[in-house]
C-alpha cells in the first residue's frame, strides 16, 4: 500500500533535527534515523509532501516510527469518495436514552445514512419514535448484546466503505466525521478517532464533573498520534470512531464476549494485523460524563475489570508499566531507601548517559541529547513507579503501609508529587484538596477493578510490569528500517492504562 501523491506530513514536535538535518531523533520507541542526501532534499523544514516514490517511502518510515504525523488540512480526500454517493454510515448503538439519542441525531449531517441499533431498550417504542422523527433507520435487537454486540450488528448492515460508530451520549460537530475521513487517504489506516472532550450540561457543575473535564479517561490529549501499544496513545475509546468497513468485518469486529475493554482489544488487534489507527485531536466530540459520585466510581471500576480479559488476549501490551533494565534498577534503588540508594541511582544515571552519548557521537550534540533523554527516562520511570504504587498495586501498598515506614514514605511521596505536578499542569478549577481526593478515588476505583478482574481470572498478568530491551521493542517479524538506528539504550515505551490517560501512561521510558 502506497501513500498517494500530495500526502503531507509534519514532524512531531518532540522530533529533534540533528547534525544540520542529517538525522532525526524521536519517535516511539525512540530511534535515530539517518537521512541520505536525497532524503534530506525531500523535507521542507519540518514538512514532507509526497511527490514521488522516494517521498512515499520516506513518509511511510516517518509514520511507522512516530517521527511525523499527517497534516490533516493538506490531506487529499479518500480515494473512495465519488462526490455523489455517501461514503460513511453512522451507526449509533443505544439502550433507552431517548433524549441523548435525539440530541445526537440533530448533529448528524443531512443526507448521511444513519442506523440506530436498539440494544433491547426497556421502552423500544420511544427509541423507534426518536429514530423515525430524524429519518434514521432502526435495527431493533431482541436481546441485550452490550456495546460490542450492538456495534457488530450495525456493522453487518453497513454498505458504505466507511462506518462511524457514535455512542448516544456524544454530541458531534458536523465537521468531525468528514475530517476523520481524510486520514483514510493513507491506505494503511483502518480507524481514526477524534479527541473526546467533556460535555457541559446542567448536571455537570459538581466537583467530579470539573475533575473529569481535564482528567477524563476518554480524553487522550492535545497531540496527534498513531495509536499503538507502548506509545503515548496506546488505545482509543469507541465513543466516536470512524473505520474502514471491510477491514473491521475481516477482523471480526468487536469481541462480543467483552462488556468493557472491547475498544482496546480491537485497537490492538488491528495494529497487530499491520494496520494504523490515527488519533486526531484537532477534531473533537463531546461526551456526557457521569456526574454523580457513585456512578463515576462504578464506571472507573468497570474500566479496571477489563484488565484480565485484555491480559488473556494481549499479555504483552497490557503491562501496567514498561521499564528498561537501567530505569527499573534506578526505581528499585530509590524505593528501598538505603544508604547506597542515591549512589547506585546516580551511577545508573551516569552510565546510561555515557552509553547514549556514545550512540549519538556523530550527531553534533551527543552529550546534550544524552543528558536530556536520560532525564526524561528517569522521570518516566518515577511516574510509572508512582502509578503502580497508588493505582494498580494500591492494595499491596496499603498493606505495606501498615508494617513499613519505607512503604509509607514511598506512598506519600508518590501521591503528593502526582497531585502537585498534575494540578499545576492541567488546572481543573478545583481546590487542591478536592482535586487530590478525586485523583485518589480515581486510582482506588480503577485499581479495585483491576484486582477484582485478576482474582476472578486467577491470574496476575494484568498487574505485572514488563522489563524490556531494545530487541524486545522490535515488532515480530520486522527488521529495523534501513537507515534507522535504534538507540539500544532508549525505548519510548508506556504502560497500558485504558482507564486513565495520565503522564504515567504517557511519558517516555528510556531503556
Amino acid at each position: 500500500m502506497t501513500l498517494p501523491h500530495g500526502f503531507t506530513l509534519t514532524l512531531d514536535r518532540d522530533t529533534r533535527v540533528l547534525d544540520h538535518g542529517r538525522a532525526l531523533l524521536g519517535g516511539h520507541p525512540t530511534r535515530l534515523l539517518r537521512l541520505t542526501p536525497r532524503a534530506r532534499g525531500l523535507l521542507s523544514g519540518r514538512t514532507l509532501t509526497v511527490r514521488n516514490a522516494a517521498g512515499a517511502v520516506l513518509a511511510e518510515r516517518l509514520l511507522a516510527t512516530g517521527l511525523a504525523h499527517p497534516e490533516l488540512a493538506a490531506l487529499p480526500e479518500p480515494a473512495t469518495a465519488s462526490g455523489t454517493e455517501p461514503t460513511c454510515t453512522y451507526v449509533i448503538p443505544v439502550r433507552d436514552r431517548p433524549r441523548q439519542l435525539a440530541r445526537l441525531l440533530c448533529c448528524v449531517p443531512g443526507g448521511s445514512p444513519v442506523l440506530v441499533v436498539d440494544d433491547a431498550s426497556r421502552n423500544p417504542e420511544l427509541t423507534a419514535s426518536v429514530a423515525a422523527r430524524h429519518g434514521a433507520r432502526l435495527l431493533p435487537l431482541p436481546e441485550n448484546l452490550g456495546p460490542a454486540g450492538a456495534r457488530n450488528a450495525g456493522l453487518r448492515e453497513v454498505t458504505t466503505p466507511h462506518v462511524a460508530f457514535v455512542d448516544s451520549d456524544i454530541v458531534l460537530p458536523a465537521e468531525t466525521v468528514p475530517g476523520l475521513l481524510r486520514h483514510f487517504a493513507d491506505p494503511s489506516v483502518a480507524m481514526a478517532v477524534p479527541r473526546i472532550t467533556a460535555l457541559s450540561t446542567a448536571e455537570s457543575t459538581g466537583w467530579i464533573s470539573r475533575y473529569e473535564r481535564t482528567r477524563s479517561s476518554l480524553d487522550l490529549g492535545t497531540r496527534p498520534a498513531a495509536v499503538r501499544p507502548g506509545t503515548p496513545v496506546s488505545w482509543a475509546p469507541s465513543a466516536c470512531v470512524v473505520a474502514r468497513t471491510d477491514v473491521l468485518l475481516k477482523a471480526g469486529g468487536f469481541d462480543e464476549r467483552m462488556r468493557v475493554g472491547e475498544d482496546v482489544d480491537l485497537c490492538w488487534r488491528l495494529v497487530d494485523g499491520g494496520r494504523r489507527i490515527r488519533y486526531e485531536p484537532s477534531l473533537w466530540a463531546a461526551h456526557e460524563h457521569r456526574a454523580g459520585l457513585a456512578d463515576w466510581l462504578r464506571r472507573k471500576a468497570e474500566y479496571g475489570t477489563g484488565a484480565h480479559p485484555l491480559a488473556v488476549r494481549h499479555p504483552i501490551a497490557i503491562a501496567p508499566a514498561v521499564l528498561a533494565p537501567w530505569s527499573a534498577g534506578l526505581l528499585l534503588a530509590l524505593a528501598v531507601q538505603r544508604r547506597w540508594s542515591l549512589p547506585v541511582a546516580g551511577s545508573l544515571w551516569a552510565l546510561t548517559t555515557v552509553r547514549i552519548a556514545r550512540t549519538l557521537s556523530d550527531t553534533g550534540q551527543p552529550v546534550r541529547q544524552a543528558v536530556r533523554l536520560t532525564a526524561v527516562g528517569a522521570v518516566s520511570a518515577l511516574a510509572q513507579g508512582g502509578s503502580l504504587a497508588t493505582r494498580h498495586w494500591w492494595p499491596l501498598t496499603a498493606g505495606g503501609c501498615l508494617v513499613s515506614r519505607r512503604v509509607r514514605r514511598v506512598a506519600a511521596v508518590a501521591a503528593v508529587l502526582d497531585v502537585a505536578l498534575e494540578y499545576r499542569r492541567r488546572p481543573t478549577g478545583l481546590d487542591p484538596v478536592r482535586y487530590a481526593t478525586a485523583r485518589r478515588l480515581d486510582d482506588l476505583a480503577y485499581g479495585a477493578g483491576v484486582w477484582w478482574s485478576a482474582l476472578k481470572g486467577h491470574s496476575a498478568a494484568a498487574l505485572r510490569p514488563r522489563i524490556v530491551t531494545g530487541r524486545d521493542q522490535r515488532p515480530p517479524g520486522r527488521r529495523l528500517l534501513p537507515g534507522a538506528r535504534r538507540l539500544l539504550l532508549l525505548i519510548g515505551s508506556h504502560g497500558a492504562c485504558p482507564g486513565r490517560t495520565s503522564p504515567a501512561a504517557r511519558t517516555w521510558t528510556c531503556a
